[in-house]
């Protein structure tokens, strides 16, 4: 890997390491960007600050995934979460007594007495 790490962005830098780190090995992300900063050759004031600030650049870009306790790999290493389905929406009998109960009181209500 003979990339001029001082010309690439942070998110690209971490990419970088994450892919050659290699599927079966998700990196902690303090670690990881600590390394995403050493790359760089660039002296930081705030070592807090700046991780927070590549942290939220990580967090924005779709190429990396959270996999768990503070640990990151690349989203092309994870399968796409599938949606699931919702189930059927199914009411209980008492469920539907009480709501044709409750309507037929109102129904009872808002229609006139016979007055004949």
């Amino acid at each position: 890997m003979g990339e001029n790490f001082a010309e690439m962005s942070e998110v690209d830098i971490a990419y970088q390491i994450l892919n050659k780190s290699g599927k079966d090995n998700p990196l902690y992300f303090k670690e990881w960007i600590r390394e995403v900063i050493a790359k760089q050759n660039k002296t930081v004031q705030n070592e807090a600050a700046a991780i927070s600030e590549i942290y939220t650049m990580i967090n924005m870009d779709s190429r990396f995934q959270y996999v768990k306790d503070g640990l990151w790999g690349l989203a092309e290493w994870y399968p796409p979460e599938t949606k699931r389905t919702r189930g059927s929406n199914k009411t209980t009998d008492k469920t539907v007594e009480k709501k044709s109960s409750a309507s037929n009181r109102l129904k009872a209500e808002e229609e006139p007495e016979d007055l004949s």
